[in-house]
C-alpha cells in the first residue's frame, strides 16, 4: 500500500476515507479493480468526518427492504472483520400511537427475517435496569442490535485492499478540482482529479465525502442533493453502575422513540442523542477547516438551549443514574450528519457528469453494504440489492436545488425516529410542478399527492356524493376504514370513483408522465438495444416493455410508440422519469446517429376511461375512434375540439379508453372540452388512487419499484415474452438464463379473506407485510427472497381487498390458503391468481371493445 506519492493515473479515485470510502475501495478490489486511489483531506485513522463521531450502533429493522438489506449485509461484514459487538436494543413506546408502530415493526422484522419480540415494561427494565418502568408502555426488543468500531473496520479494509490491489492511500490531501471533457454521449465526463499533492488522470471518481459531498461534486459541475444537519449528543458520567461493568457496552441500547432520542452505555458514561431539537442546517462551505475546528470539522460547539427539553425527557427515563451530583456532562457536541430530500442515501453515477459517482448520505450501519453494492454497480451495471430508492438519479433538477433540499431536510429531520406512514406526503417545497388542469382540480376539491415534484389528484371531494350512490356495492368499499392508521392519507372516495368509472366514464390527470423522443437514423438499433420487446414494429404501434438492468432484472417499465420509421416516443411514470431519462441519455451512441429530447414539460396527459369513453371522445372529434379505425394498442394524432392530440388506445385500469397527450398550453381547453362532452354520459374526474391502485390491482398490473425491481426477472413477474428477439439488448443474458432455468417464484394476486383483528376491528394491510405459511412460518424462495406484500389495495369491482406478492413456485397455487401478518396480527389470505391473468375481466374484453 502506497501512502506517500500519488500515481499519475488510476482506474478509480475515491474521495473520502470514512467507512463508506474504505468499504468501497475494499470491494472494488474484490471486483478486480487494480489501480485504486483513496484520498482524504484529514488524517488517518480518523479524518474528521461523521464516521469518527457518530454513535456507532446498528438497529437492523427498517420498514424499507432496501435499507434493511444494506444494514444486514453491513452487519455480516463488520462481524467478519471482528469489530461488531452484539448488545441488543430496545425501542420503547410511551404512547398508543407508538405501540401500534412497534407492532408494525414486528411485521417488518418478520418480513425481513430478523429476530425480534415485543416485551412489556418488566422485561424491558430487566434488560436495562436503570430505566423508569412507569414511562414504558411497550418495548420492541431486537437481540442482534450491535455496536461497531468503524475506524478499525476502515483500517482493516485498507490493509486487506492493499493485499489484492494497487492501492494508494493519501491522507491530508486536499482536492482542488475535477477536470472533465465532453464524453461520447455529449455530456461532461471525468478526465482527471487535481490535488495539492499532484494530479491523477482517471475516468472514474467516487465522492464519498459525507457532509462535504456537495462541495466536491460541484468541482465537476454536478450536484449531490444533501445538506449537513446537526444531531446533538452528550455523554454524562462517570456513572459507577456503568463503570463497574468494565465494558464499553454491557446493556441494550435504548431508543426512546416518542422522545426522538436514544440512550446507550459508553464505558462509564451514558450517551444521549437527540433527533427532537429544531432542525439546524449548515452549508458544506461553512464547515470549519481541520485547523479551525475545536474538536473535528463535524463536531461543532454544543448549543445547550436546543437540548433542554431533551434533557428533561432523558431524566424522566434514566433519572436514577442521570440525576445525581457525582455525574456531569463530560462531552457534548452538535455533530454533523447528511440529510437528503427524502432521507435516503444518494448513490450512483451523477446525472450531470459521466464517471462521477456518489456514495453519500450513508449511515455507519449501512456503510459496508453500500460499499459492496456500489462496487458491484460500478463493475457490472447492477447490484445484488435493488438500489432503486437510493439512486441519485431519482431526483429531477428542481429537487437537487439548495432551496428544495433544505426545505425537505428541515421537514424530515424530526421524522428520523418519527412514525412515517407509507403514504405520507411531504408538505414543504410544494407546489413545484402543476399540470394545466390544476386550477380545475382545485375547484373540484382535489386531494393532491406528489410524484416527482408533480401535484397529482389522489381523489376529489366533489365526488363525495358517489359514496351514497355506490353503497350497494358493500360497506367495505364506500365506508371509511375504522382504524385511523388504515385510513390515513386515504379516502373511500377513491373506491366510489373506481366503481363510477367502471359504470360510465372517468377522466384522470396523468401529466406527471415523462415523455422522451428518440430519433435519428440509428433509432431502431438503439431502441432494440435498450428495451426487451421488439422495437421494430409498424408505425403507430404501442409497445409495452420492460427495460432490463444488466443482470436481467427490472430497470424500468415503459410504453413505447413507434412514431415514424426513425422516431420513437417513450413514456414512463413521473416518479421514474429522471432516472429513466438519465439511463437513455447515457446509452446514446457516440456517432450521433440518435438524438434524445425530453418533452415532459411540453406535454400534458388526460386519461379517459370507462364503458362510455368512446361516446365522449366521438362527440368531440371528427376522427374515427371506432374499434376498426382506432384499434387497441395503437396511437394516432386526432383533434379533440380544437386541440391537437396524440391519442393512445391503452389502459392501465382495464377499461375502454385513451390517453390524450396534448400541448401543455392547451391542456385546460382539453379538460374543459372533455368535461363538457362527458356531462351527458355522467363523466367524473377520478384520482390516481383509481389509476395506480384499485384499477391497476384488479388487473394485476405490476408497478415499477414495487413488483418490478432488479432482484426479479420478467420470468418471475410473468412478463416474459413468447420469444426472445434476436437483437442483443441490455440484460439479455440474465433474462435468457432465467427463462432456461427452473422457475423460482411467481407474482401472485391474493385476496384478504377476513379483515377482523383480535378486537373485531376491520384492518387493511398497506404493503410490506410478510406472507406466511398456514402454520405461521416465513416463506422464502430458494434464492433467499422473502414473500411479502408488494402492493395492497381495494378491488371494489371484484369484491375483495387485494394483495400482490411473489411466492415460491411450490406455494404459488390458486386456492392456496396462507397468512399475512399486519401490525403484529395474522389474517387469512387466499392465492387468487398466479401469473399475469387478472381477476377483473380476465380476457381483457372491456378495454378492447
Amino acid at each position: 500500500m502506497n501512502t506517500h506519492t500519488l500515481p499519475d493515473r488510476a482506474d478509480v479515485v475515491v474521495i473520502g476515507a470514512g467507512i463508506v470510502g474504505n468499504s468501497l475501495v475494499y470491494h472494488l478490489a474484490q471486483q478486480g479493480w487494480s489501480s485504486i486511489v483513496l484520498l482524504d483531506k484529514g488524517p488517518l485513522p480518523d479524518p474528521g468526518g461523521s464516521t469518527g463521531h457518530a454513535s456507532n450502533f446498528i438497529f437492523p429493522v427498517d420498514h424499507s427492504k432496501e435499507i434493511t438489506d444494506l444494514t444486514l449485509d453491513s452487519m455480516r461484514q463488520y462481524e467478519q472483520l471482528g469489530v461488531l459487538t452484539t448488545c441488543g436494543g430496545i425501542e420503547i413506546a410511551r404512547t398508543d400511537e407508538r405501540e401500534e408502530e412497534l407492532r408494525r415493526r414486528m411485521s417488518s422484522a418478520t418480513a425481513w427475517g430478523i429476530d425480534a419480540e415485543l416485551i412489556g415494561p418488566d422485561r424491558a427494565v430487566e434488560l436495562m435496569p436503570f430505566m423508569n418502568r412507569d414511562v414504558i408502555r411497550l418495548g420492541f426488543y431486537t437481540p442482534s442490535v450491535a455496536v461497531v468500531d468503524p475506524l478499525q473496520a476502515g483500517a482493516l479494509m485498507r490493509e486487506q485492499t492493499a493485499a489484492s490491489a494497487d492501492l494508494t492511500v493519501a491522507a491530508n490531501t486536499e482536492v482542488l478540482g475535477i477536470d472533465t471533457v465532453t464524453g461520447p454521449s455529449g455530456q461532461p465526463a471525468v478526465r482527471a482529479i487535481r490535488t495539492d499533492k499532484g494530479d491523477i488522470e482517471t475516468e472514474t471518481v467516487v465522492v464519498a465525502c459525507g457532509v462535504w459531498s456537495p462541495r466536491i461534486a460541484k468541482l465537476a459541475g454536478a450536484r449531490i442533493p444533501l445538506t449537513p444537519a446537526v444531531h446533538q449528543m452528550i455523554d454524562v458520567g462517570p456513572i459507577p453502575e456503568l463503570a463497574e461493568t468494565g465494558a464499553e457496552i454491557a446493556y441494550p441500547i435504548i431508543r426512546d422513540m416518542d422522545a426522538l432520542m436514544y440512550e446507550r452505555q459508553s464505558g462509564a458514561d451514558l450517551e444521549v442523542g437527540s433527533y427532537a431539537h429544531r432542525p439546524i442546517l449548515h452549508d458544506p462551505d461553512d464547515i470549519p477547516s481541520l485547523a479551525a475546528a475545536q474538536l473535528s470539522p463535524t463536531q461543532l460547539p454544543f448549543t445547550a438551549e436546543d437540548f433542554d427539553k431533551q434533557m428533561e425527557d432523558a431524566l424522566e427515563l434514566f433519572g436514577s443514574i442521570l440525576d445525581r451530583e457525582d455525574s456531569g456532562i463530560r462531552h457534548a457536541i452538535n455533530g454533523l450528519l447528511s440529510i437528503t430530500p427524502d432521507a435516503s442515501p444518494v448513490l450512483g453515477e451523477a446525472p450531470e457528469v459521466n464517471g462521477l459517482w456518489s456514495a453519500a448520505a450513508v449511515w455507519i450501519k449501512e456503510g459496508p453494504g453500500v460499499g459492496r453494492m456500489l462496487a458491484e454497480w460500478m463493475t457490472h451495471g447492477a447490484a445484488e440489492i435493488d438500489l432503486h430508492g437510493a439512486d441519485i438519479n431519482r431526483f429531477y433538477p428542481s429537487q437537487r436545488g439548495r432551496a428544495h433540499v433544505r426545505a425537505r431536510a428541515s421537514e424530515g429531520f424530526n421524522k428520523t425516529y418519527g412514525i412515517v406512514h407509507p403514504r405520507e406526503q411531504w408538505l414543504s417545497s410544494r407546489p413545484q410542478r402543476i399540470s394545466p388542469f390544476y386550477e380545475r382540480e382545485r375547484e373540484l376539491g382535489a386531494e393532491f399527492f406528489e410524484a416527482g415534484g408533480w401535484e397529482r389528484p389522489q381523489w376529489y371531494a366533489s365526488n363525495r356524493p358517489l359514496l351514497q350512490e355506490m353503497e350497494g356495492y358493500g360497506a367495505e368499499f364506500v365506508h371509511d376504514r375504522p382504524h385511523e392508521w388504515d385510513r390515513r392519507w386515504w379516502s373511500p372516495i377513491t373506491n366510489a370513483e373506481h366503481l363510477a368509472m367502471r359504470e360510465r366514464v372517468a377522466m384522470i390527470d396523468l401529466s406527471a408522465f415523462a415523455h422522451f423522443d428518440i430519433a435519428g437514423p440509428g433509432a431502431v438499433d438503439y431502441m432494440q438495444r435498450m428495451i426487451m420487446a421488439n422495437a421494430d414494429r409498424r408505425v403507430g404501434r404501442l409497445i409495452y416493455t420492460p427495460v432490463l438492468a444488466p443482470n436481467g432484472g427490472f430497470r424500468s417499465d415503459l410504453t413505447v410508440i413507434r412514431m415514424a420509421e426513425d422516431r420513437y416516443r417513450v413514456i414512463t411514470g413521473g416518479a421514474d422519469g429522471a432516472r429513466d431519462a438519465n439511463w437513455f441519455r447515457r446509452h446514446l451512441p457516440a456517432d450521433g446517429s440518435v438524438t434524445f429530447a425530453d418533452l415532459t414539460s411540453a406535454n400534458c396527459t388526460l386519461g379517459v376511461w370507462g364503458p362510455r369513453a368512446r361516446d365522449v371522445l366521438a362527440s368531440v372529434t371528427d376522427d374515427d375512434v371506432g374499434n376498426e379505425g382506432f384499434p387497441f394498442a395503437t396511437a394516432q394524432y386526432i383533434t379533440v375540439g380544437s386541440v391537437p392530440v396524440l391519442a393512445l388506445r391503452v389502459s392501465y385500469v382495464g377499461e375502454l379508453g385513451w390517453e390524450l397527450h396534448a400541448p401543455f398550453e392547451q391542456g385546460r381547453l382539453l379538460w374543459d372540452t372533455i368535461a363538457e362532452a362527458g356531462t351527458p354520459h355522467g363523466i367524473l374526474p377520478a384520482g390516481i388512487g383509481v389509476y395506480g391502485t384499485t384499477g391497476r390491482m384488479e388487473k394485476g398490473y405490476r408497478l415499477m419499484g414495487a413488483e418490478l425491481t432488479s432482484e426479479y426477472t420478467p420470468v418471475d413477474a410473468g412478463l416474459a415474452l413468447k420469444k426472445v428477439k434476436e437483437h442483443d439488448f441490455i440484460g439479455k443474458e440474465g433474462y435468457v438464463r432465467a427463462r432456461e432455468q427452473e422457475p423460482v417464484a411467481e407474482m401472485c394476486t391474493l385476496t384478504l379473506d377476513d379483515h377482523r383483528d383480535s378486537s373485531g376491528m376491520r384492518r387493511f394491510p398497506q404493503g410490506g407485510e410478510p406472507i406466511l405459511s398456514p402454520g405461521g412460518d416465513r416463506i422464502v424462495d430458494r434464492l433467499g427472497r422473502p414473500s411479502y406484500v408488494t402492493s395492497a389495495g381495494a378491488g371494489p369491482s371484484v369484491g375483495a381487498y387485494l394483495l400482490m406478492a411473489y411466492l415460491p413456485v411450490d406455494v404459488a397455487d390458486e386456492g392456496n390458503r396462507l397468512l399475512v401478518q399486519y401490525m403484529g396480527e395474522r389474517y387469512p389470505v387466499t392465492v387468487a391468481r398466479v401469473g399475469r391473468t387478472p381477476l377483473f375481466d380476465p380476457d381483457d374484453s372491456r378495454m378492447k371493445a
